[in-house]
């Protein structure tokens, strides 16, 4: 082999190793931008919605609950002091609880999150207010029911807490198959 051919051979082989370096930096950033936008689609994809509708089927509900609960309490002509703590509840409670009505359906017309604290806060202050104004107005009806809702209440969400983790990870270990 001539001295011409070896370095025309090495040039050829340092090019090769260049072009394969840069592909595989080309394919190491092509799957982190892949990876970043499975995510995103993760977010606002199926799972994203469906927490968006379960978001907006509890805000609704506790609207309601609140709402005929507190209607036996309108015409009363006193009222004890679980009486009077189910009405503050829920007086903050319905506001808040309609405005993160909207909140979600702007959520789900956007499909996209609210990235907001003040959103996470008034969905902690209206779902506890919710749940103390239902807890009182049992403990109003009579003590043995506020304990009752009360236990019941912290059962549901330890079971739906469990089912939620659980379907979660099965769904991250097993790529969502059912």
């Amino acid at each position: 082999m001539s001295e011409g051919s070896a370095e025309e051979h090495a040039r050829i082989a340092e090019e090769a190793r260049r072009k394969a370096h840069e592909a595989g930096a080309s394919a190491e950033e092509r799957a982190k931008a892949q990876a970043g936008r499975a995510m995103a689609e993760a977010l606002t994809g199926e799972i994203g919605e469906e927490e968006v509708r379960q978001r907006g089927l509890i805000y609704g509900g506790l609207i309601g609950i609140a709402v005929v609960m507190v209607q036996g309490f309108l015409e009363a002509p006193s009222h004890d002091a679980s009486a009077r703590l189910s009405v503050i509840a829920f007086s903050v409670a319905i506001p808040l609880l309609a405005a993160l009505v909207m909140v979600n359906r702007q959520e789900v017309f956007r499909r996209r999150w609210t990235p907001s604290v003040s959103v996470t806060i008034a969905q902690v202050i209206a779902q506890s207010a919710a749940f103390v104004g239902i807890v009182a107005s049992f403990w109003h009806i009579d003590w043995i029911a506020g304990v009752a809702f009360l236990a019941a209440g912290l059962v549901g969400v330890l079971v739906h807490s469990a089912g939620y983790w659980r379907l979660e990870g099965d769904q991250n270990l097993s790529g969502g198959q059912l």
